[in-house]
């Protein structure tokens, strides 16, 4: 069954490659070279600490001397004003010291516009108001804290917590990632130079490296990353402790041409006409809204068929990038706008719709969004799109999709796409020719699930039998696909916690290889029996550069007499048919 529709891409050329059979797949062969890790360096140990991170360590020393938060700097008139009315509030800072009463170290991230996107729960009164969202991360409980501002009436809306998370860096941070980054004898050492002019990539994407600090994410981590020929040089910054942790090599892979630069983001257009203000769409039997949120990438919500609603909403919260099971590294990337956004890639020219063809014959519609960096294809830039497939007949499916190119030959990609279901549902599985319902909050691996004849290997229905079967991805639905191997999870919709509905930071770690990929957090056995539950789809999807098989990659080739961007795609998501359908 084909379900995947291309309408004359601007942008690549998909290669005939691509619909050979699926090779059967083996272990990659390692190709990292070890690195090194920096002898360690501390606040209380410093070695040929920089002057940046000397002015820094007097502010943050400053900070907890006076019991304070370290604030956010070269703030405006409104954005100064919503941070001073969140630190104002004693919910917004009640983290920030010990039981012993000893101040916890603690800085604004962000203070950042609410979108429409943002408007749910408590913060819909923000829709008639000029709201603000103000992140707080502390440090030593690797904790993101955040303050819904309303700056008209100069109150705080609402106060919400997120253990475990961190918010993505301010500016500030990433320069000063950089500037450690630079001055490391141990990067000077590796690149053979002073690597003062040299352009740091992917120097926003927050990361963790086993065996260090950073691990698990238990410290706030950057890693500027520096090309030298078909390598990669990653300097794992700890911004806890303002050092070097590190650094390791990654294969770029052999790059055809020259570099590919043209790529304007249009950020006017798309912010004015697709972050600003939520659009609606009405397609055949479908009608719903759909917004570019700041880190959740393309939203769609109030989905409905025939009038029924299907969907509250429906969202990619993050990209989860490991490129080492042995070492644990990698990027958590967020997707959306591209202008007052906490994403790392983002969105390129504003959603488009199209129709949906099979046989020649039109079988429904699609909207898909892009997000890359700008100087995507080459290494270090990534790809990645939403497709979002309605079909006349009632099915849908939700896509997540990677055209490379990446950091490394050895990439796993784990997209964590949130499903919110409109109407109560329960939710079951296929097991010994029964369907088994799940009584409380929990997570399956779909490979451990087989499908039933018609393919199916989950059922989302109410108490009369009316719902969909889903079906996961078994490489089954294109010639772009190889098996999503997806982890689903499913939690109860608390409408009186924000559990996802609101934009989200990146909410997991990089590269964990399990199951704790973020969604976990929300599992508390709670009872999902004919509730609006969450569903949450992780798929891993492995990239391969071999000729002829790639996958999850891009590369340039010559096309007419010029360079052009040329992707291996790699395509993942659930499909829904409607019960009633398949009887």
């Amino acid at each position: 069954m084909f379900r995947i529709f291309f309408a004359g891409s601007i942008l690549f050329a998909i290669l005939a490659a691509c619909s050979q059979p699926t090779p059967t797949r083996v272990p990659p062969t390692p190709t990292i070279e070890a690195g090194i890790l920096a002898p360690r360096q501390t606040p209380q140990n410093p070695q040929n600490v920089i002057p940046v991170v000397a002015t820094r360590q007097v502010q943050i020393a400053s900070a907890l001397q006076e019991g304070a938060v370290l604030p956010l700097g070269g703030l405006d008139g409104e954005r100064a004003n919503a941070q001073a009315l969140a630190l104002r509030d004693p919910r917004f800072t009640e983290s920030i010291h010990a039981p012993d009463g000893k101040t916890l170290r603690a800085e604004i991230f962000g203070v950042v516009p609410l979108r429409a996107s943002d408007f749910v729960g408590p913060a819909s009164a923000c829709s008639t108001a000029k709201c603000y969202r103000v992140e707080l991360y502390n440090y030593a409980l690797n904790l993101l804290t955040t303050a819904i501002v309303d700056v008209n009436s100069q109150r705080v809306v609402a106060i919400n917590h997120y253990e475990n998370t961190q918010p993505d860096p301010p500016q500030a941070l990433v320069d000063l990632a950089i500037d450690i980054a630079k001055n490391s004898p141990q990067v000077q050492e590796a690149l053979g130079f002073t690597p003062e002019n040299a352009q740091a990539m992917m120097a926003n994407s927050k990361t963790s490296l086993k065996s260090s600090l950073c691990e698990r994410s238990m410290h706030f981590c950057l890693a500027p990353t520096f090309k030298k020929g078909d390598r990669a040089l990653w300097a794992i910054v700890d911004l806890t402790d303002n050092v070097l942790v590190g650094t390791r090599w990654t294969n770029l892979g052999a790059l055809n041409g020259p570099p590919i630069t043209e790529r304007s983001l249009q950020n006017d257009v798309v912010a004015a006409n697709f972050c600003d203000k939520e659009n609606s769409l009405v397609n055949g039997d479908w009608s719903m809204d759909y917004i570019l949120t700041s880190s959740d990438g393309l939203r769609v919500s109030n989905v409905s068929y025939k009038k029924n609603p299907v969907l509250n909403s429906a969202k990619l919260v993050d990209w989860h990038v490991s490129y080492s099971i042995g070492d644990g590294y990698g990027y958590s990337d967020a997707i959306g706008c591209p202008v007052f956004s906490q994403a790392a890639v983002v969105a390129f020219g504003g959603p488009k719709v199209q129709d949906l063809v099979e046989d020649g014959k039109r079988v429904g519609f699609e909207i898909v969004q892009d997000f890359f960096s700008e100087y995507w294809p080459l290494p270090c830039n990534y790809y990645y799109q939403q497709r979002f497939q309605f079909h006349d007949d009632g099915s849908f499916r939700i896509i997540a999709a990677n055209l490379g190119r990446g950091c490394g030959t050895e990439g796993t990609y784990r997209p964590v796409t949130r499903i919110e279901w409109a109407q109560p549902y329960s939710f079951a599985e296929w097991s010994n020719g029964n369907w088994k319902v799940w009584d409380t909050e929990a997570w399956r691996l779909a490979a451990d699930v087989p499908p039933n004849d018609a393919g199916a290997s989950f059922r989302i229905a109410n108490e009369q039998g009316e719902g969909y079967y889903m079906e996961t991805g078994r490489g089954q639905f294109s010639q772009y696909e190889r098996g999503d191997n997806a982890m689903v999870f499913v939690t109860r919709n608390d409408p009186n916690r924000d559990e996802g509905a609101a934009d989200m930071p990146t909410i997991g770690p990089c590269c964990n290889t399990d199951f704790q990929q973020g969604p976990e957090k929300f599992i508390n056995a709670e009872s999902i029996a004919n509730t609006n539950f969450v569903l949450w789809y992780v798929a891993q999807l492995k990239n391969d550069n071999t000729p002829n098989k790639e996958y999850c990659w891009a590369d340039v080739t010559l096309q007419n007499g010029v360079y052009a961007p040329r992707a291996f795609p790699c395509y993942s998501g659930p499909y829904f048919v409607p019960i009633a359908n398949s009887k």
